[in-house]
């Protein structure tokens, strides 16, 4: 009988498994026992996990009760922040919670208001439990690929929660706190009532909480009446659907468009999800929002307010909501005596040209302490309150304003110009002839120093400048001074102040201001310091390192040129200040409207400066059309500027303008006065005589002429005495002159003198036709004279020197004829020929004469009359 093994197998196979491993495989045993305890390692592991979650789910869930049993009903509205003057005299509440809401019952609230912000806050808001596991796993994402807290909470009940917890550090930690909030929220709220708190908690901007509130203040509807009239539209729905994204942009009142734009995608998100149709859809996007229809309250500095929020979200990264109701204490650079004379001088409406419709003629002002920075009063424009629309930081064409900054500081930084360099004001066209500036009088001066020529807001001057310097020059200078123009800014028309996109106020008052501080240039700032509720400082105001962006002198120079724009015959003379010290620019630009003739404007500034501070108004439409166009000059801006001004320094220190070391200052070289011309028929010419007191060995008189065919006054000739005479006329014509002194020196040309106008009148000419000697040499031929045609020129009136020392010279009809002897000499006429009592034979009553433009000959001339 056959042994077998205990499995009952023959022993001879047994044998041969543990001699030869028979069928079993090496190394069975031990995986077996390896991939078990891979699995019981695997089992621990979720075992753990999942102990684990439940105690974390846990720990949430207790803190999410403790968080909420001490917060559910605190709102945290009542540490209103405060606003305070830089003696910390408080002089603004950023938030009272009295008027500034109103709670309204969900059953109050309409359904297509609460659908509309389901739809677009959180439309899986009747779905989830107050945590959307989706929208979090999409925020955690972006958070990793951006290495930062990105997304905020995606429902409903977790922006609930986040108010109810106020954090503004956007960490993982301050996620889940507000889940675990949101949980808590979820067990012991209906959704009706979570959505309740949330409508009437959360913040709309511009100081309004809740829905009641927020639909009254922007629309002045009350949306828990039952006056149909009262009820909101679609489009304001929407509007106010899409402001607690981000309220301090998307309000209707401080962004319209953005706040449209935003609009837009809450309509589509309402279509989609079959709230509205299509057609109401497109409807509601085109609707405009009138910022006249809200319900504005009548605070004090709204403007600086505003501006002081902004300022202090961008330097501490606080929500506005945060900064409003977070019991801060904000210290500001205020000066509430100049903001309040600003504020008066605005709702002031004869400081204001008079509109022809309901449509206001609009402005803007802010000062600046150019020593500092610091901003001690703004206004962005009338019944700011409604509007909310800030001007001071609102771009507009600056006009002749620019010219400071692009053309004059510029030129006199190169150090080739100074206030007494001549510069050029002649109708001219540049760019071969594709940019043609001209004048507002239309009238051009030819030679004019640079302080004339600001004074009197010359284009043509200005461009002129430009061009010789470079319009690149121009560009940088303005860059230095904050303010950087586009590429398609290099042209000469930014001299005028002709830019793309324009510059605000709050750009002028700070480039200004580096020429009233000696060539610093300031950051313009009005927050100074913000500290908590306990008192701990979370931000202080740093001032950056000092930017020189000019020399010393160049600052100097373009301040005593700006003075002279407010004193008389000054485009700017309604600026001046009693007893202080003003320097600055106007500026207009033109209306620019297709097809329209007028001489109005749409835009008018005035910016300016004292010793003290430095300011900046500008004044026009919001939309310019014809209907709505700036008829009176840039004057009306000076006069804001002053009536603000004046107050605003009032008991203040005067102080002087920076003035450096070994600056020279120069005298303008004293002026011709009494020009007189007449016409002398007897030596064809135009004499003119002239008067100049302080002249020297070195002075030079320039004498400039227009002619009949002539577009401007060129340059004719220069004179080392006070009388020229003028040969190169044609006759019954009319030519202009104005007479300059030159100092070579110092480059200097006075203003022009007065102009005097000439008539060449040939009925005054009476030929004499003298006999004819048959043996007489021709005129020029040697024995005529002394030399025949030798020197040139006919001469003085065929006198002495005629065609050179011969010819017609001192043997042909000068020393002889009816005074020296008859025909004595071989002459005809006598001295006399010259001197008025005959005339030249015809033929010899002509000359050419120089082109006064080109210098080459032109026409003949024929002798006329004196001007009576």
């Amino acid at each position: 009988m056959q042994e077998r093994t205990p499995a009952g197998q023959p022993a001879s196979a047994s044998n041969r498994g543990k001699a030869g491993g028979g069928n079993k495989r090496p190394g069975k045993g031990p995986r077996k026992r390896g991939a078990r305890r891979g699995w019981l390692w695997l089992l621990f592991v979720a075992v753990l996990g999942v102990i684990c979650a439940v105690i974390a789910y846990l720990l949430v869930i207790l803190n999410g009760e403790r968080i909420l049993s001490q917060n559910l009903n605190k709102l945290n509205l009542d540490q209103a922040s405060v606003i305070t003057d830089q003696n910390d005299k408080q002089v603004a509440k950023l938030y009272v919670s009295e008027g500034n809401r109103e709670n309204a019952p969900i059953n109050e609230i309409p359904k297509l208001v609460r659908d509309a912000f389901v739809a677009t806050e959180d439309k899986r808001f009747y779905e989830h439990g107050g945590v959307d596991l989706f929208g979090i796993g999409r925020a955690l994402v972006t958070d990793i690929i951006h290495r930062s807290a990105q997304e905020g909470a995606s429902t409903i009940t977790q922006q609930l929660a986040k108010n109810l917890f106020l954090n503004a550090d956007k960490t993982l930690f301050r996620k889940g706190t507000e889940a675990s909030i949101a949980l808590a929220l979820e067990r012991h709220k209906s959704k009706d009532e979570i959505l309740e708190l949330y409508l009437n908690r959360i913040y709309y901007g511009k100081g309004q909480y809740g829905i009641k509130t927020a639909a009254k203040f922007y629309f002045n509807k009350d949306i828990t009446s039952k006056d149909p009239k009262q009820q909101l539209e679609i489009w304001q729905i929407a509007t106010l659907a899409g402001i607690p994204k981000a309220p301090n942009t998307y309000n209707p009142i401080s962004n319209p468009e953005k706040s449209k734009e935003r609009r837009a995608v809450v309509l589509n998100l309402m279509r989609d999800q079959g709230l509205i149709t299509a057609e109401e859809a497109e409807a509601a996007k085109k609707v405009d929002y009138d910022p006249s229809v809200s319900k504005t309250s009548n605070n004090q500095y709204l403007t600086y307010i505003d501006y002081v929020v902004d300022e202090a979200q961008a330097v501490t990264g606080l929500s506005e909501e945060e900064l409003r109701s977070g019991g801060y204490t904000i210290k500001t650079a205020i000066d509430t005596k100049a903001q309040k004379a600003m504020e008066d001088a605005f709702n002031n409406d004869k400081m204001f040209e008079q509109s022809k419709d309901e449509v206001k003629m609009q402005g803007a002002m802010v000062i600046m302490n150019q020593h500092d920075g610091t901003l001690v009063a703004m206004v962005g424009g009338r019944d700011y309150a409604k509007s909310g629309w800030n001007r001071v930081t609102k771009q507009r064409q600056p006009g002749s304003s620019f010219k400071p900054i692009v053309a004059y500081g510029a030129a006199i930084e190169t150090g080739n110009y100074f206030p007494w360099s001549t510069l050029r004001d002649d109708k001219t066209c540049y760019n071969n002839g594709k940019y043609c500036p001209g004048n507002d009088d239309g009238k051009y001066k030819g030679p004019i120093p640079m302080t004339l020529a600001i004074k009197e807001s010359r284009n043509q001057a200005a461009v002129w400048l430009l061009n010789e310097i470079g319009v690149k020059t121009g560009i940088n200078f303005a860059a230095k001074l904050g303010i950087k123009l586009d590429s398609e800014d290099r042209n000469l028309a930014i001299a005028l102040g002709g830019l793309t996109h324009g510059v605000s106020p709050l750009q002028m008052a700070r480039a200004y201001g580096a020429f009233a501080n000696g060539g610093i240039l300031e950051d313009p700032h009005s927050v100074l310091s913000i500290t908590n509720a306990k008192g701990k400082v979370v931000y202080e105001y740093s001032a950056p390192k000092a930017q020189r962006v000019m020399a010393p002198e160049t600052a100097y120079y373009v301040t005593e040129i700006m003075k002279g724009v407010t004193q008389t015959g000054g485009t700017g003379v309604r600026a001046r200040i009693s007893g202080r010290t003003v320097a600055g620019k106007t500026g207009t630009t033109q209306h620019g409207i297709p097809g329209l003739k007028s001489s109005a404007n749409r835009d008018v500034w005035f910016v300016g400066y004292t010793p003290e501070l430095t300011a900046a108004v500008w004044m026009g439409y919001d939309s310019t059309d014809k209907n709505h166009l700036v008829k009176k000059s840039s004057g009306q801006a000076a006069a804001m500027f002053s009536a603000v001004m004046s107050k605003a320094l009032e008991g203040k220190k005067k102080q002087s303008f920076p003035k450096p070391e070994g600056v020279a200052d120069r005298q303008p070289v004293a002026g011709v006065t009494a020009l007189s011309g007449a016409y002398d028929p007897t030596s064809v010419s135009i004499h003119l005589e002239w008067t100049a007191e302080n002249a020297t060995d070195k002075t030079v008189y320039r004498v400039y002429r227009k002619g009949p065919s002539d577009g401007a006054f060129a340059k004719l000739a220069e004179a080392a005495d006070p009388a020229f005479d003028d040969m190169a006329i044609l006759p019954d014509q009319t030519y202009t002159y104005y007479v300059t002194a030159f100092d070579p020196d110092t480059n200097q040309e006075s203003e022009p003198s007065g102009q005097v106008s000439v008539l060449v009148d040939s009925a005054l000419n009476t030929p004499v036709v003298p006999p004819v000697d048959p043996n007489a040499p021709l005129p020029g031929e040697p024995g005529a004279g002394d030399g025949g045609t030798d020197v040139g020129g006919v001469g003085d009136g065929m006198g002495n020197g005629g065609a050179g020392n011969g010819g017609i010279g001192d043997g042909g009809f000068d020393n002889g004829g009816v005074n020296n002897g008859g025909t004595e000499n071989g002459g005809q006429t006598g001295d006399q020929t010259g001197g008025g009592a005959n005339s030249p034979p015809p033929s010899l009553g002509t000359e050419s004469s120089p082109n006064p433009s080109t210098g080459e000959p032109s026409s003949p001339v024929t002798s006329s009359s004196p001007n009576r």
